[in-house]
């Protein structure tokens, strides 16, 4: 049965048991993770989530455990939903093409509200922690997989990294396969199958619900263990999904991860990489341009947020980043924040822009993202690119060295350099799964009174 398999994949795999370029995928995810976790720390939506966690969200009498990157004790559950929340806060973190979302923004902070053993208050081992991060990432891409092919409706992450989540909380909390088998299935039902399309039309800080999945998926454990029921898991049970499951522990998913070079949806990114791949290339100004003509995919053509209120806005805007891009020569947190959302050459940009789709790009979507732009400048010449799927797929991925660039700058906005250097260190040493995992929960629960905490966008 499909289940058994993966009931034995969760609780059966051993660090030991990793191949080598998994392991190394392991720490590059966590890396830029947490880089992508400190950066959205200084946003007004993570300011908003943690109080609401520390009001809401107490220990009472079970487990406490301190909040991403900021220290205040609150409940497993409570933890998770900030620290999903503000590391999606910052639309910088990895994803899988076919389930169209992300899985790490939630197995994280799911993975590190566990980390403490809930009896003793040891801490999770070193190697446990890598181990649980990668059988976190191959049960959320497979149960998001499975889902987009099973339900017509795209919802977001959250949707399917509950089930993942639970997972996680089954295995620490060393419930049996049937109490198991129930978190997964509470996981699944209640895990947010909220609307993707509309958040894309209506950005807000609702974003790709990973704080909500991370929460659901916690609770499911602690309910599970508790002996409420709620099997099975249609994503993973159902006849359908059996073939979703099959080489679970054979092929590793998580390899064909990318990575975003910039803090925007991925579906802006071909067409941002392409723009800037024709502004180097011919030495141009942005007061050279008179417009820009953007082809892509129907999705991406829904990003059409031309001039953006806040942050949630430009992050989830076509129009907007890559203006702003083509302004500043780059890409970064800055430029979709604060004043810079008030710049009026991007503003010239980004409204004038005009955004067609194309039925070949549409057809390669989601395992392709594709797009290409025309320049059309003010002496009258269009310049045009060649298509672009944009840097950090599987097949064109970024370096390690531009994974640790990039927490470099993403950290340097709000940790001291110290902790920066410590966080950097720490992860290191998680990741080669030696010792414990307490130096990592460490520089990573700090309290604000350690920090440099200045707002990060």
């Amino acid at each position: 049965m499909t289940i058994s398999k993966i009931l034995n994949f969760l609780h059966g795999l051993s660090f030991d048991d990793l191949p080598s370029d998994v392991k190394h995928q392991a720490w590059r995810c966590l890396l830029d993770l947490c880089g992508v976790a400190a950066a959205g720390s200084g946003t007004e939506l993570s300011r908003i989530i943690r109080d609401h966690a520390a009001n809401h969200f107490g220990a009472g009498s079970g487990p406490a455990v301190r909040m991403l990157f900021d220290g205040r004790p609150v409940s497993p559950a409570g933890a998770a939903l900030a620290g999903g929340m503000t590391i999606d806060s910052v639309d910088a973190h990895d994803g899988y093409p076919a389930a169209k979302g992300h899985a790490g923004a939630a197995v994280l902070p799911a993975l590190l509200a566990l980390a403490e053993d809930p009896d003793d208050r040891a801490c999770m081992g070193a190697a446990e922690f890598m181990t649980s991060l990668v059988i976190g990432y191959e049960l959320a891409i497979r149960a998001g997989v499975t889902l987009h092919a099973t339900v017509p409706d795209y919802h977001t992450s959250g949707a399917w990294v509950a089930v993942a989540c639970a997972g996680l909380g089954a295995r620490r909390l060393k419930l049996d396969h049937e109490r198991s088998r129930h978190a997964l299935g509470i996981a699944e039902y209640h895990g947010p199958r909220s609307q993707m399309m509309r958040c894309i039309d209506h950005p807000t800080m609702l974003k790709d619900g990973a704080g909500w999945g991370a929460m659901a998926g916690i609770s499911a454990a602690y309910l599970a263990a508790d002996g409420f029921t709620g099997a099975p898991a249609i994503t993973l049970e159902a006849e359908e999904a059996a073939g979703h499951w099959l080489d679970l522990g054979t092929r590793w998913l998580m390899l064909d991860q990318y990575f975003k070079p910039y803090p925007v949806c991925r579906w802006a990114q071909p067409a941002t990489e392409a723009a800037l791949d024709l502004r180097k290339a011919h030495d141009l100004k942005a007061s050279d341009i008179d417009h820009v003509e953007v082809v892509s995919f129907h999705e991406a053509s829904r990003l059409a947020t031309r001039e953006p209120a806040d942050t949630e806005a430009a992050q989830y805007s076509l129009p907007f980043p890559l203006a702003a891009a083509l302004v500043h020569g780059e890409l970064e947190p800055a430029q979709i924040d604060g004043a810079a959302l008030k710049d009026p050459e991007t503003l010239r940009l980004s409204k004038g822009m005009v955004l067609r789709e194309d039925d070949d790009y549409n057809a390669r979507f989601p395992a392709e993202r594709l797009a290409h732009v025309t320049l059309h400048l003010k002496d009258g010449t269009a310049l045009t690119s060649a298509p672009s799927a944009g840097r950090g797929n599987a097949e064109n991925p970024l370096g390690d060295d531009k994974i640790h660039a990039k927490f470099e700058r993403y950290t340097a906005c709000c940790l001291s350099p110290p902790s920066a250097i410590e966080l950097a260190g720490a992860i290191k040493a998680t990741s080669e799964g030696f010792g414990s995992a307490s130096r990592l929960l460490k520089a990573m629960t700090a309290s604000p009174s350690t920090q440099n905490y200045t707002a990060a966008i």
